[in-house]
């Protein structure tokens, strides 16, 4: 049994939702940092009596506290493993609010966070820096700057995808228009998604017209709020959360999912995000209901393969969609119904592959350390492509399987059934419309 709440002296994260801990430690294996360093302040129950600790003044928040805080990937693995229903996710992502309040990081770390959080959350930001890139890219010159860029900003480039016409694959545009009646569905375009996978976004859409439904499009995709909610800028979160709001209550969709599932599961917080807000809480706990995924979608609706596609695929989880909103089964049955397809299982695949929104950009030495614990998973295999629903995950594992020259094809699940299931299908230009 649970120890009864006292009264904290500092206001860290949801007190109480700290005493549904009952400390066995169940939740140690399935902790990415913790299989890496065998530390108990890198397992979710050492965080969590940090974090009580914090709370009640027994600690200070000195830079050894605050580094085992940011250490945590936020993958809610420990969740899934949990007996108790520990909302892990909730209590990490107050803490590190905490943190950024008031531990002052140094120089070039808050130089480092500040880039990231003034260009990650904003698509024509994130464009025009990457700019001056396509070009060299185009010109052939993006490896030799890349060799000629410190170790810190040549990791960083090496996550990026190809910028220019590449090599994507394109649903045809559906050739009947669904019914009038048909349930209707908003896909969450995402800031980094649009800009560096937009065909995730544009297959998506595809799909899902091609399966029967109607797809509803917003005017401007706002940031969901999941890069400032995992990294503690919770004011800015807050506003990125209520404009979704606002602009999904007016499109009144049936449905609602993202190509990132990060994005997904962030909008299902939101009815708890936004609970004690007068104005939106009843529309953001009616907009949370909503979201799904793109495979639960297309099952749904019996959406069949047109041709045989004879190749080996093995399947990595998402952290968010597997531990977020317990999506395991669907992209799995929808892989498995294309003909010819071979689904070979894993080892740790829903083990954090170190993507975690931006924490290999913050945290690149444990990102690369996981990444190359999910390529030699991925290699051992023998699969011919690696199909996963999140374009993070997808940018972090492809950097690491080129960095061993390996020829395992990473495709998003809407990329990957595109190739698979239409014969027909074309190739992606720079920014190709839907």
């Amino acid at each position: 049994m649970s120890e009864s709440p006292s009264q904290p002296v500092r206001q860290v994260t949801e007190y109480e939702l700290l005493f549904d801990c009952v400390h066995c430690g169940l939740c140690a294996e399935a902790c990415p940092t913790y299989v890496a360093t065998r530390r108990e302040m890198d397992s979710p129950r050492g965080r969590i009596y940090l974090m009580k600790a914090l709370a009640e003044g027994r600690v200070e928040l000195d830079a050894d506290a605050a580094r085992h805080l940011d250490l945590c990937l936020g993958c809610r693995g420990c969740e899934t493993a949990c007996p108790s229903g520990v909302h892990y996710g909730r209590l990490i992502e107050g803490a590190r609010a905490f943190v950024e309040k008031n531990h002052q990081r140094g120089f070039f770390e808050r130089m480092k966070r500040q880039s990231v959080g003034s260009i990650f959350p904003y698509p024509a930001r994130l464009r025009a820096l990457l700019a001056p890139l396509r070009v060299l890219e185009a010109a052939r010159l993006r490896g030799a700057l890349q060799a000629l860029m410190p170790s810190s900003i040549r990791e960083w480039m090496e996550l990026l995808p190809r910028l220019g016409s590449g090599d994507r694959p394109l649903m045809p545009r559906p050739s009947t228009a669904p019914k009038t009646d048909a349930p209707t569905v908003v896909l969450h375009r995402g800031c980094v998604a649009q800009v560096l996978a937009n065909s995730e976004n544009i297959n998506s859409e595809r799909l899902l017209a091609a399966a029967g439904y109607r797809v509803l499009a917003m005017p401007v995709t706002e940031c969901c709020g999941a890069l400032d909610l995992h990294s503690g800028n919770d004011v800015r979160a807050l506003e990125f959360v209520r404009a979704n709001v606002h602009a999904l209550q007016n499109l009144a969709p049936d449905a609602i999912i993202s190509a990132a599932s990060g994005c997904s599961a962030a909008i299902a917080e939101y009815g708890e995000i936004l609970k004690d807000d007068p104005e939106l809480g009843d529309a953001a706990r009616a907009i949370a209901s909503k979201v799904t995924d793109l495979s639960t979608l297309l099952l749904a609706r019996n959406f069949k393969s047109e041709r045989e596609f004879n190749h080996t695929v093995t399947y990595h989880d998402a952290c968010h969609l597997a531990h977020g909103m317990g999506v395991r089964q669907s992209p799995r049955d929808l892989i498995k119904a294309i003909p010819g397809v071979t689904l070979i299982e894993m080892e740790q695949s829903d083990l954090c592959c170190g993507s975690a929104g931006t924490y290999n950009l913050t945290e690149p030495a444990m990102a690369r350390e996981l990444a190359q614990r999910k390529a030699a998973n991925i290699e051992a295999t023998g699969a011919e492509f690696v199909v996963l629903a999140n374009p993070g995950c997808e940018f972090q594992i492809a950097a690491e399987l080129r960095r061993r020259r390996s020829k395992i094809k990473v495709m998003h699940l809407a990329d990957f059934l595109a190739l698979a299931t239409k014969p027909t299908a074309i190739h992606s230009s720079e920014n190709p419309s839907p």
